[in-house]
């Protein structure tokens, strides 16, 4: 009743929704760094979807299924296959036991991504930590050991609501989300101003939504550290006290190139806080490559919450299409 290693990849491991509620303790809420494909692929197999499945980084991993189940990849797909046959993103297969799905190496699409998000039918059963079953890399528990995974390694998994003729139907997929930009443009992130961005000069702040940013390869699951202009601040601006971020808050250190911060990143930090990418967006940062280009568009709390408006309707249009097929749907998480 397991999933078994073969080879994890450049960085594997396992993420639910993440681990909220003990930010007070300096505990970050972690969790899959795209909560829309992770729910998405749980949802085609059905699981709820805050159910634990592998997030997946840079592809080149090889993982064999040691029961009959039910599988389904969502983000990047990294030319996946099972057994020699492709298997697109966002689309829920059967699986029979002794099957092999292999990922290859880092994407060379139009417009490439970083991750992908693996969910197989009743989740992957490792012991909760204060509420969650994401690996907290930095802190080290969490998911198996609290560790990336390696090769050997085997996952249970947990009990699954499908029945034997809804595991072995025939396989089926939905449409993935809009990443909104043309092939070979940056990729759009919507911001709102963060609480310090008066103390950048104007000039800095119009260079932050004029410029493009590069990311740099110094990135991971912590933060997405920026290469372009230097943001300076206003002279004469005081050093700042140690204050609260949360996942998309972008930070400027005394270098003028700002940090994204990611779903492992601190919950307090020093660093003055320019901008904020909305909630609706960190999803797009999830997948953005190494190497990849920005563009920061200020936008107001309006049309953010329009943003997520919006992203709920479309999740809320694939759970109805899977209703009307007669497909389970597991209890859905608020996180």
């Amino acid at each position: 009743m397991s999933v078994l290693i073969l080879r994890p990849g450049p960085l594997a491991s396992v993420q639910d929704l993440g681990r909220y509620g003990h930010r007070q303790l300096g505990i970050c809420p972690g969790g899959a760094l795209d909560s829309v494909s992770l729910a998405l692929a749980n949802r085609l197999v059905g699981n709820a979807d805050g159910a634990a499945g592998l997030e997946l980084t840079l592809g080149g991993c090889e993982i064999r299924f040691e029961q009959h189940t039910r599988i389904a990849l969502a983000g990047e797909a990294f030319g996946a296959r099972l057994d020699g046959m492709p298997l697109p993103p966002c689309w829920s297969v059967p699986v029979a036991a002794g099957q092999t799905l292999k990922l290859g190496g880092a994407a060379t699409g139009e417009r490439p991504g970083l991750r992908s998000w693996l969910a197989v039918a009743g989740g992957i059963d490792v012991p909760p930590v204060l509420g969650s079953r994401s690996t907290d890399l930095k802190a080290g528990f969490g998911g198996l050991e609290g560790r990336a995974l390696r090769k050997g390694d085997r996952l249970a998994i947990g009990s699954s609501v499908l029945t034997e003729a809804q595991r072995t139907r025939r396989a089926f997929g939905v449409r993935a989300p809009d990443a909104g930009d043309a092939s070979g443009a940056p990729t759009t992130l919507r911001v709102l101003p963060g609480p310090e961005a008066e103390q950048f000069l104007q000039a800095a702040r119009k260079q932050l939504h004029a410029e493009t940013w590069r990311i740099t390869p110094q990135s991971n699951r912590m933060g997405s550290r920026l290469a372009g202009p230097e943001l300076k601040r206003k002279r004469g601006s005081s050093d700042m006290l140690s204050a609260g971020v949360v996942p998309g808050t972008i930070q400027v250190p005394p270098s003028g190139q700002p940090i994204i911060l990611m779903g492992d990143a601190q919950t307090t930090g020093g660093y003055p806080r320019i901008a904020v990418v909305i909630r609706a967006d960190l999803w797009k940062l999830a997948q953005a490559p190494l190497g990849g280009l920005l563009q920061l568009v200020a936008v107001d709390e309006q049309a953010a919450r329009d943003a997520w408006n919006a992203q709920q309707r479309y999740l809320a249009s694939v759970a109805q299409g899977l209703s009307l097929m007669g497909w389970p749907q597991g209890a859905q998480d608020g996180n």
